[in-house]
Formats: C-alpha cells, sequence, structure tokens
C-alpha cells in the first residue's frame, strides 16, 4: 500500500524555491502549493494561494463568510504576483471563490484554477479538498514500465466516460465513476485491450466539448463523483492489469466567465493579441507559452495527474495547433516567429520541458501526441532535437485506411498504393495507429457505417480493417462502440448500443476483437519490432488487380507472422506466396470465420466444420527469392493471420 501523502495544510506553505521556480516557469508541483489546502489535523482552516500580478486585492467568498467579497482577503508575495492566506473555520466540502479586482476597479468572480475539485456543472465554484487515498496499485505501480514499452503489445481502449454506458431506467442519469469500474473492467478484460484512454475527464463546463474545454485543470470532473471516486477507478482499472492513459489540453481553454480567460482582468494565461490568443476553429483561447508562470502551470498540471491520479500516459491533444503559428489562419492573421518563420518556438520548447521532465519524474509513463502533420521527429529523445514524445499518433494511416476501405471494393485496384504507401514512413516515428473518436462523429458515420455494400459485405470490410489495424506496425486505438459494430455514430449524451451485442454479426466482431488482441499479445513478431527496420517484409505489395496483399512481420529471434489481406468479395484460391520458413503454417485467425460472422472459407480449402487445425504447408523452392512457398485460399474480404507451426507454444500447437 501506497502511504497518504503528508498534511497537505503544511507542505503547501511557499519556499524560496518555489517562488524561483515559478518565475522560472520549470515548477512541477504547484498543484501542491498554489490553490486550497486544507489543514488534516486540528482545528479546520485552509491555506489559499493564488497567482493574480495586476490584481488590486484578492479575497476569498465562500460558504462561511456568506460569500461576501473582501471580508477574507490574501496577501501578496512580494513581487510575485501570487497572494495567499489562511482562512480559519474553512475545511473540506467548502464552496468558494477567489474575488479579484482588477486595476480598474472592477470585481471578477473567478474559479480556482488550482482547484482539486469543484461544483457540479453547470456550477462552477471550486470546492476544498483534501486528497489522501491509500492506494493498492503497488504491483501494478512497479511492473507497469514494460507494458507500455515500445516493443510491447500496446492495445488501447479509448473510452467518453460520459457516454460508454448509462441506467437503462435512467438514461438520462451519468453513472458515477464506482459505478462505471466493475463493468468497465469487465467488458476491457474480455475484449483483450491493455489500457484505457479516457477522453479528459478534467473538469470542463460543457458536456457538447467532451471535455477538450478544460477550466479545472487540476480537477476531475464531478459529473461522476469526488477525486478518491476517480482515484478508484484508476486504482481498480491497475489491479485487474489494465493501464490508464488520460487526454489532456494544454492548447486551448474556453472563455467561461469563471475560467483563466482574462483572469485578473488581462490577458494572464493567454495572448493579448487575437493572432496569438483565439483560437479560430473552437472559439477558445490559446495559452501563451512564453510566459514563464503559464508554463508552470501546465506543466504540474501534467505531473498532477501522473503523480496524484497514477495516470500511466497523457495523451496530448491538438499538437498541431500548438506548433504552428498559422494554424487554421489565413495570410495577415497570425504573427511570425522572431526568426520570420511559422514554428512556435515557445511551444516547442515547452512540449519539449514537459516531455523531459515526465520521463525523470515518472518512470513507466508515456506521453501521447496527437499530431497531425509532418512535423520531425515528433517522438525522438529531446536532446537530437526531437520533441520528446513516447508516441506520435499516425493520422495519416487512419485518414489513407479510412480512405481506401469505404471505396467500392471495384475501385480498389486503383487506389491500391492508400494502403502500401504507410511503409514508406512507418520507421520514422513510433506510432499509434488511432480508430479514435473524431472519426465517428460529425456526420462521418460509425466505422460500421463507413464501409461499403451490402450489410454482410459491411460487417466483412469492418472485419478486414480491425484485422489489418491490429497487424500492421503500429500500437492499436480503438474508440468504444467500434468493438461490436455499433451502427450509428457516437452520441456523447446517451448511452453505447450494448443491445447489439445480442445480433450474431455484432457479437461476431466483439469476438473477433478479443482475438486480434489475444493473438497480438502471444504472437511477439507482432509487435517486438513497431517502428524498427525489418519489422514489416513485403510478401506481395504490388498485386493491384485482384486487391492481395501479404506481409511478414518480424520479431525477434527469427518469429515470423504472415499476415494476407483480400479487399474484395471474390475468394481468391490458389494465391501462391513465398516465405522464408519451409513446413507448416498454422492459420491462428482468419476473419471470414462464422464465429466471427463470415462465410466460413478455409485457406486450406477444406470445410470449415472440419475438425483439422487451419494449416497450409510451405514447400521448399531452392530457386526461389525466398527458401519456400505456400498456396492458399484468401476468403473474401478477409485477413488471415499464418504462423510457422513451430513457433507456436506447445498448447496451442494441440488446437485449433
Amino acid at each position: 500500500m501506497n502511504p497518504l501523502p503528508e498534511d497537505p495544510f503544511e507542505t503547501s506553505a511557499l519556499s524560496d524555491l518555489d517562488l524561483y521556480l515559478f518565475a522560472e516557469g520549470t515548477h512541477r508541483r504547484l498543484g501542491e502549493k498554489l490553490g486550497a489546502h486544507p489543514r488534516r489535523h486540528g482545528p479546520p482552516a485552509t491555506r489559499f494561494c493564488v497567482w493574480a500580478p495586476n490584481a488590486q486585492a484578492v479575497s476569498v467568498a465562500h460558504d462561511h463568510n456568506g460569500w461576501q467579497p473582501g471580508v477574507d482577503r490574501l496577501e501578496p508575495v512580494g513581487s510575485s504576483g501570487l497572494w495567499h492566506g489562511v482562512i480559519e473555520g474553512v475545511g473540506p466540502g467548502t464552496r468558494y471563490k477567489y474575488c479579484l479586482v482588477d486595476r480598474h476597479g472592477a470585481l471578477r468572480w473567478k474559479a480556482d484554477p488550482m482547484a482539486a475539485h469543484a461544483e457540479r456543472p453547470p456550477a462552477t465554484a471550486s470546492v476544498v479538498w483534501d486528497l489522501a487515498y491509500q492506494w493498492g496499485d503497488d504491483q501494478w505501480m512497479a511492473t507497469r514500465a514494460a507494458r507500455s514499452a515500445l516493443d510491447a503489445p500496446v492495445s488501447i481502449y479509448e473510452v467518453h466516460l460520459g457516454s460508454w454506458r448509462r441506467d437503462p431506467a435512467e438514461p438520462d442519469r451519468l453513472l458515477s465513476y464506482a459505478e462505471l469500474a466493475e463493468p468497465l473492467v469487465e467488458h476491457v478484460l474480455a475484449q483483450g485491450f491493455t489500457h484505457v484512454e479516457f477522453l479528459p475527464v478534467m473538469e470542463h463546463p460543457f458536456s457538447g466539448s467532451w471535455g477538450y474545454q478544460v477550466t479545472g485543470y487540476f480537477a476531475p470532473t464531478s459529473r461522476h463523483g469526488t477525486p478518491q471516486d476517480f482515484m478508484a477507478l484508476v486504482d481498480r482499472l491497475h489491479q485487474a492489469g489494465i493501464g490508464v492513459i488520460l487526454d489532456w489540453v494544454p492548447s486551448h481553454f474556453p472563455l467561461d466567465e469563471a475560467g483563466l480567460a482574462r483572469f485578473d482582468g488581462t490577458h494572464l494565461y493567454e495572448h493579448a493579441d487575437p493572432r496569438q490568443g483565439y483560437h479560430p476553429d473552437w472559439g477558445t483561447a490559446v495559452f501563451n507559452y512564453d510566459r514563464h508562470e503559464v508554463r508552470a502551470f501546465l506543466l504540474s498540471s501534467a505531473h498532477h495527474w501522473l503523480g496524484r491520479y497514477h495516470a500511466d500516459g497523457l495523451r496530448v491533444d491538438a499538437v498541431a495547433s500548438m506548433l504552428y503559428l498559422d494554424y487554421s489562419r489565413p495570410e495577415g492573421q497570425w504573427v511570425p516567429n522572431a526568426y520570420g518563420g511559422r514554428e512556435n518556438l515557445g511551444a516547442v520548447a515547452f512540449l519539449q520541458e514537459l516531455n523531459r521532465s515526465v520521463y525523470q519524474d515518472h518512470p513507466g509513463t508515456q506521453t501521447y501526441a496527437e499530431e497531425s502533420t509532418a512535423w520531425p521527429q515528433v517522438s525522438w529523445p529531446t536532446d537530437g532535437g526531437g520533441l520528446g514524445f513516447g508516441y506520435k499518433w499516425d493520422m495519416g494511416w487512419m485518414h489513407d485506411t479510412l480512405r481506401y476501405l469505404q471505396r467500392d471494393p471495384v475501385h480498389r485496384r486503383w487506389h491500391h498504393h492508400e494502403l502500401t504507401f504507410r511503409s514508406l514512413y512507418a520507421e520514422t516515428e513510433h506510432f499509434v495507429l488511432p480508430l479514435s473518436h473524431d472519426e465517428v462523429v460529425h456526420g462521418k458515420g460509425s466505422l460500421l457505417a463507413k464501409m461499403p455494400g451490402d450489410p454482410w459485405q459491411r460487417f466483412a470490410n469492418l472485419r478486414l480493417l480491425l484485422a489489418y489495424q491490429w497487424a500492421t506496425p503500429g500500437k492499436k486505438l480503438l474508440f468504444m462502440g467500434q468493438e461490436f459494430g455499433q451502427w450509428q455514430e457516437w452520441r456523447h449524451d446517451q448511452s453505447l448500443d450494448w443491445h447489439l451485442l445480442a445480433e450474431p454479426a455484432h457479437h461476431g466482431v466483439a469476438h473477433l476483437v478479443a482475438q486480434l488482441n489475444r493473438w497480438y499479445r502471444q504472437l511477439p513478431a507482432l509487435h517486438q519490432r513497431d517502428g524498427r527496420p525489418g519489422g514489416l517484409q513485403w510478401v506481395l505489395a504490388d498485386d493491384a488487380e485482384r486487391s492481395l496483399y501479404a506481409f511478414l512481420r518480424v520479431g525477434e529471434a527469427g518469429r515470423l507472422a504472415l499476415v494476407v489481406l483480400n479487399a474484395t468479395p471474390v475468394p481468391r484460391p490458389g494465391t501462391v506466396l513465398e516465405v522464408p520458413h519451409p513446413g507448416p503454417w498454422r492459420v491462428v485467425l482468419n476473419s471470414d470465420r462464422a464465429a466471427f460472422g463470415g462465410s466460413g472459407l478455409r485457406t486450406d480449402g477444406r470445410p470449415e466444420a472440419d475438425p483439422a487445425p487451419e494449416e497450409v504447408l510451405a514447400q521448399p523452392q531452392p530457386a526461389g527469392a525466398q527458401p519456400a512457398a505456400l498456396t492458399l485460399l484468401v476468403p473474401p474480404l478477409a485477413a488471415c493471420w499464418l504462423v510457422p507451426l513451430e513457433q507456436l507454444p506447445d498448447d496451442e500447437r494441440d488446437q485449433q
């Protein structure tokens, strides 16, 4: 068991070092210094501290002083811009706001930027809270590094807590963190995912933003319960052997009156110039990464979630919007950097410091960049000029693959390169392959609805997509609902359509995903050399006429997996493929099996009911480019994975 933290009231007192690091922009633990920190022992009292350098006066209005501004005043801390003070009689559960008198004498009511807890939206007050919690995930924390390493099988289930599941008897009620814990753990384990990734759980005023417009950078949303309730959810997932990645948004914030915007009457967290400080796409404010205190605020938020909440990783949202000064801006509506370029040098320096400090302070964690451009070396070390992320989302793979599979199969022969192109850059970064929430909203339709053809072909195309995603180099990410082929696109205010699992075709997709995850974990060839030379070797890359593809995944010590894809509804008998290993190859996965909802064709031509294992024999061929060749029937709209029989564990060799 992890020990309880020290009394926050005592440890929140500011030191000279705190002031120095804050002014320098390198403080990583402001959550323990700023905000509201209650006394754990003795008479109730809370220490408050807030950054408001341009305020004339600051006070705390709260439940115990009648919400009267000016009664409980804070005092300035030298020239730091910080205001602090101790208020007796205030303890956990007390609602409060800061009352700031700006330079014009106007009174501003602001929620605490460092609040540990908040009222449930639409209310906007902060809540004094003690974050003491007794963790029970020591075993997970000691072993988690290997579970998200570059050579590990990482399979991520992306979840929006507000719509993953709701009570059928009360569909408008959000389930609590406690109510979600057990069914979520059960489902993730049954499907075989290694990690969950939560869309932002940080407090946010508008549910329709899905959490991406954050006001509480240190507080989990109270929509589902208390901070300890969220800790218990993370704890439960860890105890079940499931990692937790949190979406985190340091790129922009909403303009809500109680939030960060014009916090002390000036543009404190954001740029004053709207060409730098206003985001036209989202109607939000852009952080000023050139300001030291802002960088310290954001650094501390990241470290807060990784430290206090035991998160195993942060997925950093909208990185491209941070990196480019002209992101989504027409000519003349952006300000070049000091060298006349479009790169946001302050944001680059911030991201590098973020990644350096995270890997230094939180061993075993990872950072993930949602970066949609060709910015170089996103997942390279900072000492070599990279941004320092552990992984980068491969948005190009997602766009190319979905564009290809949305085409009618009769036209795919003309676009064969859309699946082969990725191999030209797959080794330039450490990639995650995302089929995320962004692809199933705003009229885009669900993955199943995107697929062409009649219902049978739609399901077959979806199975082909998922089997290809799991087989190609890169870690995997799948948004909730797509693991069972939800027809409707995602709705943030309604539950997933769980009733579909009672239908054979949807149950077949879920069964396939479970098997994909099973073999992905068991076959080292499918994950050991992601992003490394030789991890993928093409066997058949140019058969556009038949829309056939075949490649080898190669692991350490000669471990092999042969992946064959047929992107047409026409079976392809007599397909000859050269392989480096003679002898029998076992088909460990065939997405056309009837159990998955397919037609039941086997690669060896036998009837599906035949109890014999599905195997093909690779015959020696002394004159070929490879030592052996095998011949198989490739089922329609299907993916097949084959492994040399002798490389399977003994218990698997004896099973179908």
